[in-house]
């Protein structure tokens, strides 16, 4: 059992009491950075500075200081904007992990080593900009090259990490992409949510490697990192150079956003995307930024002119078990349902294990229990 400070019972008490990073550090005798540290969960406050801090913010020890099972699955994923994430959401997914586990001696990999990782990972323009060349000279295209699906899934195949898209299909979801790891076994499944449009599918992706190349930021600061590695990688600073100068000769929003737009259909991202990445750009190098605040409308309303991924794979309704376990076995290269035909063949288990492990409905879950064994 791993101990972490409670961070959120931390903050709550430094509210109360009227402590900030810079007035806490003083009283504790330590730098502003070690208690940045701390509330980041880089570091663990020394016995003494932990007792100390536990009589300055009057927080028991058994509420400052949660256990953790460093055997327990790790859950990262982000909720659309407005949409509260709740601790169910997260269990729901650590529970969906448990089952993985099962799975993990059936994966075909040759060794189940701790795949590469990034050394220090910031979310820092220039460092990202550096990540995004390194990787795209790994898979052998340069910084104007267009990077479809299969860049991507040729690099996860690389990190060993499981791809599992699944059809969610239901407009009350909000996870486009969810990531699962097990420390024990030191995998990494991806879940990628096939009902949502290409645009953000192709982000979400480029989001869920980032995640995979940088796992132990977690939290906010590991989403956040995942958004920036993911605009990085689909429109480096090459592209939005070039996109900054060329809106800059325009001069109406409109003209501009339609500019964003162009970028955004030949690169395969959203407008906003292309936008945050032309401001990222902008900021990094001192200019004068673009304030055009319609793009967000304007994006859903691009997006609308596009079909999502699903449809545009499988052209049958309903779309039929093999037609989605064809997608997912070739199109995605995934190894996920090879695996569950092996562990339920073997096992025996029922179509509840297929239900709880892709999340979906029971008549689905029948379907494709009765495709795989």
């Amino acid at each position: 059992m791993e101990k972490l400070l409670n961070i959120s019972a931390l903050e709550a008490a430094m509210r109360d009491k009227g402590f900030n990073q810079s007035s806490l550090s003083e009283q504790l005798e330590v730098s502003r950075e070690a208690v940045s540290k701390w509330l980041k969960q880089v570091t663990f406050p020394r016995p003494d500075k932990l007792l100390k801090l536990g009589m300055i913010l009057e927080l028991p020890f058994n509420e400052l200081v949660t256990q953790v099972d460093d055997k327990a699955p790790v859950v990262a994923f982000r909720k659309k904007k407005g949409t509260k994430t709740k601790e169910e959401d997260f269990q729901k997914f650590v529970s969906m992990g448990r089952y993985l586990s099962e799975l993990v001696p059936y994966l075909p990999f040759d060794s189940l080593a701790k795949p590469p990782a990034l050394k220090n990972p910031v979310n820092e323009y220039g460092y990202l900009q550096q990540v995004s060349e390194k990787i795209r000279q790994e898979i052998n295209v340069t910084p104007s090259t267009i990077l479809d699906f299969n860049h991507l899934i040729r690099y996860f195949r690389k990190l060993q990490a499981v791809l599992i898209p699944v059809m969610w299909g239901q407009k009350d979801r909000h996870e486009n992409a969810t990531h699962v790891y097990l420390p024990e076994s030191m995998t990494t499944w991806i879940y990628l949510n096939l009902d949502v449009n290409i645009h953000d599918f192709m982000f979400w992706m480029a989001h869920e490697l980032g995640h995979a190349l940088a796992p132990e930021l977690r939290g906010d600061e590991g989403e956040d990192f995942a958004d920036a590695f993911a605009g990085a990688l689909l429109f480096p600073d090459q592209l939005a150079e070039q996109c900054y100068n060329e809106i800059g000769r325009v001069k109406s929003a409109g003209r501009r956003i339609n500019t964003l737009k162009c970028w955004a259909e030949k690169y395969t991202i959203s407008p906003t995307a292309v936008y945050l990445q032309v401001q990222a750009y902008a900021k990094y190098n001192q200019l004068p930024e673009f304030e055009l605040k319609s793009i967000y409308g304007a994006t859903t309303n691009f997006n609308k002119q596009f079909p999502d991924l699903i449809n545009a794979l499988i052209k049958e309704s309903p779309i039929q078990p093999e037609s989605y376990l064809r997608l997912v076995t070739d199109g995605f290269q995934s190894p996920i349902f090879d695996v569950v035909s092996s562990y339920l063949k073997e096992t025996d288990k029922s179509e509840s294990f297929i239900q709880t492990v892709l999340d979906i409905g029971l008549v689905d879950a029948k379907a494709l229990h009765h495709e795989l064994t």
